[in-house]
C-alpha cells in the first residue's frame, strides 16, 4: 500500500521551468505549469504505482514559528512588497491547476502556519509505509527511513533521470551516515532558503563533523569542551555561532505534529461523470496531459 506525497510547489516550479512558455490556452493563457505538473504526476503514478495519493501544498511558505525564530528565513524570496516572487505567468495557474487536483478526486492537504514539507513530515510518520515523497528539494532528505520504507523521488535530473534516495543514496552523495542529514544540512546551512548554517563551515566540514556526532546539541558540547573530534577552526566557529545553533534544529527540522485532516487517501475512484474534468481540458487547451492522468489513475 504506497503513499505518494506530491511537495506540490516543487512540482509546479518544475513544471513551469520545465516546459515551454507557448503552451497556451485558447484565448491566450500560459498553461505551461498546469500541463507539466499533470504529466510529471501521471509519469510518476504510473511509475510508482501508489495505492494511496496526497497532493501536499503550503499553508504558510514562511510560517510564523519559523520567521519569529529566524526573521530572515526565507526573506531572500520576498518581493519589495513583502510577497514571495514568483513569475508573473505561473500565478494564475496555480488556482486552476488546484481546483482540477481537487476535480480528480485527488487530496490536496496544507495546514495554516505550516509548509508543504511540515505536511509531507507529518504524514511520513504517522502513515504506514511505503511512502515515496515526490520532491525537488533536498530539505526531505531528513525524512528518509528505510526501516519504515520512507524514500523521497529527488527530481533535480528532471523525470527521466530522478533519483530514489535512500539511506545509502545519502550516505554516498555526502559522505556521513544517511540518517544525519538534518545535522549536515543545520551546520551547512542552505542559501535557497537563506539559512547561514554555521558560518565558516562548508560542505566538507559539515560532513565531517556529521561522521563524529548525532545531534548538534551534542556538536554544541563538544565545542565547549574543546574535543579532539573537532579541528580548532571548526570549534571557533561553532561557538561564534552559538546562538543560531540554539534555533537551527527548530528552524531546520520539519514539524512532524502538524494538524493533518483525517482523509481517505486512496487513489480516486472513477467519478461517474467526466464532464467538469473534460471541460477543463477543453477550456484550457490541457490535451493529452488530462488523457495521461486519467490513464495514469487507471480510469
Amino acid at each position: 500500500m504506497t503513499l505518494m506525497l506530491i511537495d506540490s510547489a516543487s512540482l509546479w516550479y518544475r513544471a513551469y521551468f520545465g516546459m515551454p512558455d507557448t503552451l497556451l490556452s485558447p484565448s491566450g493563457e500560459p498553461v505551461n505549469a498546469i500541463r507539466g505538473y499533470l504529466d510529471m504526476a501521471a509519469r510518476l503514478i504510473t511509475q510508482y504505482k501508489p495505492n494511496r495519493l496526497v497532493a501536499c501544498i503550503e499553508g504558510d511558505w514562511r510560517p510564523t514559528w519559523r520567521t519569529d525564530l529566524f526573521p530572515d528565513y526565507k526573506a531572500n524570496r520576498l518581493d519589495e512588497e513583502g510577497d514571495e516572487e514568483e513569475p508573473d505567468t505561473l500565478g494564475p495557474q496555480i488556482p486552476i491547476l488546484l481546483d482540477l487536483i481537487e476535480a480528480f478526486g485527488i487530496p490536496l492537504v496544507g495546514a495554516d502556519d505550516y509548509e508543504a514539507d511540515d505536511v509531507i513530515a507529518t504524514y511520513s510518520v504517522t502513515q504506514a509505509g511505503p511512502i515515496r515523497i515526490v520532491t525537488g528539494d533536498r530539505d526531505l532528505f531528513q525524512l528518509v527511513d528505510d526501516k519504515r520504507k520512507v524514500s523521497v523521488v529527488y527530481l533535480a535530473k528532471g523525470i527521466s533521470n530522478h533519483d530514489l534516495v535512500d539511506l545509502n543514496w545519502i550516505a554516498n552523495k555526502y559522505g556521513i551516515p544517511g540518517d544525519r542529514y538534518a545535522l549536515f544540512a543545520m551546520i551547512r546551512g542552505d542559501a535557497s532558503d537563506g539559512l547561514p548554517g554555521i558560518r565558516g563551515i562548508g560542505e566538507k566540514g559539515a560532513a565531517a563533523i556529521a561522521n563524529s556526532f548525532q545531534s548538534l546539541g551534542e556538536v554544541m558540547e563538544a565545542a565547549k569542551k574543546g574535543d579532539d573530534r573537532l579541528t580548532p577552526n571548526h570549534v571557533k566557529k561553532l561557538l561564534e555561532a552559538k546562538e543560531y545553533a540554539k534555533i537551527a534544529p527548530k528552524l531546520v527540522n520539519c514539524a512532524l505534529d502538524v494538524p493533518i485532516p483525517d482523509l481517505d487517501l486512496k487513489m480516486p475512484k472513477k467519478p461517474e461523470d467526466l464532464s467538469e474534468i473534460y471541460q477543463y481540458q477543453k477550456d484550457y487547451g490541457l490535451g493529452a496531459s488530462i488523457d495521461r492522468m486519467i490513464a495514469a489513475l487507471g480510469w
